[in-house]
């Protein structure tokens, strides 16, 4: 098995590995052409090439980071504001209408506990799955494996360490349910 198959099965792998690292080289590469293109539909069609899938009317502010851009999957009428990090060794799938605020951070990527594996250069990733409507707001951190329900916001700046449900506002570090929302969808 190799380590990209690894990594994707969500395994110990090495992101040392020469065809991991040509694929993160190539995702920065595009995603330097993305934030130099000064015409936005240039540079919708940009992230478009990189991307598992970008639905239709989606948008992205430049910069944007992301590991390998393949294993993120974009809903239709979504929006990722300016200077969103998306560490995607693992999937990370946005349903429809998400909007991200600026510094959101959609992380799969983890480390195992103890310090011999970390030092022997293993990784693991698990996978971050948003709802549709879901809105994150500014320098939210989502954290490997969680996965946040349809209709529900995260308060600006939230640590979201643990899955939060569906039609609620949550918010904090660690992000925690504040109440249900009336109008959830």
């Amino acid at each position: 098995m190799s380590e990209r198959e690894k990594m994707l099965a969500g395994g110990p792998y090495n992101a040392r590995d020469p065809e991991l690292t040509a694929a993160r080289d190539h995702a920065r590469a595009t995603m330097a052409r993305a934030s130099a293109e000064l015409d936005s539909a240039k540079r919708q069609e940009i992230y478009r090439e990189l991307f598992g899938s970008m639905g239709e009317e989606s948008f992205i502010e430049a910069p944007l980071f992301c590991d390998y851009g393949s294993n993120f999957y974009l809903g239709s009428d979504c929006f990722l504001n300016a200077h969103c990090v998306i560490l995607d060794p693992g999937p990370v799938r946005l349903g429809d209408r998400v909007q991200c605020g600026p510094g959101v951070q959609l992380l799969t990527a983890d480390h195992p506990r103890e310090a011999s594996r970390r030092a022997a250069d293993e990784e693991l990733s698990k996978p971050v799955t948003v709802g549709d409507d879901v809105w994150i707001g500014a320098g939210a951190i989502v954290c490997p494996g969680v996965t946040i329900g349809a209709a529900s916001i995260i308060g600006a700046g939230s640590v979201v360490t643990r899955d939060v449900p569906a039609g609620v506002l949550a918010a904090g570090n660690p992000c925690r349910v504040i109440r249900e929302l009336e109008d959830p969808a």
